[in-house]
């Protein structure tokens, strides 16, 4: 028990911290700099914590440019206020994602070979063996469906609830929200309409109560000279 608490924990938050950092402000908006190394440093942690449900950083930044451009109207690729549920807009975004045509990756070998059928087979398995080891019952393996997915279900969290549910900081022509006062679930992905209404922030939380925690974790990143930010 305690091993499969502690396994799914760190999973979630280290491929949560990934898809904030690296595909979401760094990638997809430009909001630090890295080095070439740090770079590809942060691209094969990605790789490692997304395993299976691996999300090519250009692919990505295609469909988040999509999702600011045409925020909850047509062209969004996930938005609640156009998908009848939380299915059918995780199908849509899989079916967007799938048709953007082959980006130009800086590390195309990189991404190429974690983007295989393959490799993400191999992490599947890799989880499997993880509780066939250190669990005492087959039932744990239940739980890896969701390590496998855990790139589409914190997609999937942040663009549903995020644009359903909470309060808005900011009056914007979509629907988006701030779902949690201490984005403790998301790391900060929740204040999605302080987001929106101000795409060039790092930090997205807006007033004193309000904590990203990606945001903090990239304070001490900068202080250990990793990455750079105005």
């Amino acid at each position: 028990m305690i091993f499969a608490i502690c396994f799914l924990f760190i999973h979630w938050y280290l491929s949560l911290f990934c898809q904030s950092f690296y595909l979401h402000r760094y990638i997809s908006h430009s909001l630090c700099k890295l080095t070439p190394a740090w770079d590809k440093s942060f691209l094969i942690l990605t790789i490692l914590a997304q395993g299976p449900s691996f999300l090519r950083p250009q692919h990505y930044k295609a469909l988040h440019i999509n999702h600011h451009k045409y925020s909850d109207d047509i062209g969004d690729p996930h938005s609640p206020v156009i998908s009848k549920n939380i299915i059918s807009m995780m199908f849509n975004t899989y079916r967007e994602y799938m048709s953007v045509e082959t980006q130009d990756e800086k590390f195309p070998c990189v991404v190429a070979v974690a983007d295989s059928v393959f490799v993400r087979l191999l992490f599947i398995v890799l989880y499997a063996l993880m509780y066939l080891l250190f669990t005492d019952s087959y039932w744990y393996l239940l739980l890896v469906p969701i390590h496998s997915l855990l790139g589409p279900i914190h997609g999937a969290i942040v663009n549903w609830c995020g644009h359903k549910y909470g309060y808005r900081n900011h009056n914007l022509d979509d629907h988006s929200k701030n779902t949690l006062l201490i984005d403790f679930l998301m790391m900060g992905e929740l204040y999605q309409n302080n987001h929106h209404a101000n795409e060039s922030s790092l930090n997205f939380a807006d007033k004193k109560n309000e904590f990203d925690f990606t945001f903090i974790a990239l304070k001490f990143l900068k202080r250990a000279k990793v990455v750079s930010y105005d």
